[in-house]
């Protein structure tokens, strides 16, 4: 039986930093205010004029091919999750293949949210096991910023811009995406959504002076929801793999906000050394925050390890994934 191995891993962030500091003089708050409450000291922006989701999905896909010394048209299929399309149409998926050189790819978007990646990653899985692929390249990419209202206190110290890849091909060890759990719940849709600018509420004039193209979100529902929703998703994860804390080596959970993930693994009983946590420098970066979280703690990561990968979005949308490290 084929199993589908992850091979690589890369991402990309870009250089422009936007500290507690430098946010505090745009809109009313401070270090302490925000540190205190979602655990993030800054976020990286990407300025570039003309500059989308896409470019930094294109810079995470050529580290990854470089690193593991995949040629371009060697993979044939690309997924991309992203909140943040460069377009309404084309795919940003479509883009990125095609300015990496990935000519002999099939490329599409997937729209999941925060839980985007790990979607992503189902879909490559079955697409190994079924053998109509054989090296597939899952990116997600996020410019978070790009719909970010840094008029909102609540909301613009949350998020950052990056992106993240990992190469997915076929095995016959057990090793690689072995098992995932995932849910949607329409009834989170009041809960975190941007307003306008899609077929319900096209642009206007209107929708732009009352700043409806940007997150929204009601903080306290969306924390309650991604604390039970994550936990409960690791445990029956864990519970199908016949899996305890102790077998675990790593959580790696979407870096949404410091208090949820310290929330979640406490509840279930993992320690701190064992929680990957890289939000401090970040932010969120959404479907991105996976990948670019295991990506700075690969080296630490040894064949073998039993991860558990977790994340909850708008939709709500959540799930929780069990891999098995192999690089």
């Amino acid at each position: 039986m084929l199993n589908a191995r992850i091979s690589g891993v890369a991402s990309y962030v870009p250089d422009d930093i936007l500290d507690n500091e430098m946010l505090s003089k745009i809109v009313d708050t401070n270090d302490e205010w925000i540190t205190t409450r979602v655990g993030i000291k800054q976020r990286r922006i990407l300025r570039q004029e003309g500059a989308g989701s896409s470019f930094m999905g294109i810079k995470a896909v050529n580290r990854l091919l470089e690193s593991t010394g995949t040629k371009p048209e060697d993979v044939d299929l690309l997924i991309c999750a992203t909140s943040n399309p460069d377009y309404r149409f084309p795919s940003t998926g479509s883009i990125i293949a095609h300015q990496c050189g990935l000519k002999n790819s099939y490329a599409y978007d997937i729209q999941a949210a925060c839980a985007g990646f790990l979607v992503a990653l189902q879909d490559a899985a079955a697409y190994i096991r079924s053998g109509m692929r054989k090296k597939i390249v899952v990116v997600a990419a996020e410019k978070m910023s790009s719909m970010t209202n840094y008029n909102d206190r609540s909301t613009c110290p949350l998020f950052g811009d990056a992106a993240g890849a990992m190469l997915i091909e076929p095995t016959e060890k057990e090793v690689g995406i072995i098992d995932g759990v995932f849910h949607v719940d329409g009834e989170g849709l009041e809960h975190l959504v941007m307003k306008a600018g899609g077929s319900v509420k096209p642009a206007s004039h209107e929708s732009i002076d009352a700043e409806e193209h940007f997150v929204y979100q009601e903080g306290r529902h969306v924390y309650k929801h991604a604390v039970t929703d994550m936990l409960t998703s690791s445990l029956d994860v864990m519970k199908r793999n016949n899996l305890s804390v102790e077998d675990i080596s790593y959580l790696v959970p979407h870096q949404a906000n410091l208090r949820i993930i310290e929330a979640v693994a406490d509840r279930a009983g993992v320690p701190a050394e064992k929680v990957l946590v890289n939000i401090e420098h970040y932010g969120n970066t959404s479907a991105a925050s996976i990948p670019l979280c295991i990506d700075e703690y690969k080296e630490k990561l040894k064949k073998g390890d039993k991860i558990i990968l977790t994340a909850f979005g708008a939709g709500f949308t959540w799930g929780a994934m069990y891999i098995i490290w192999d690089i």
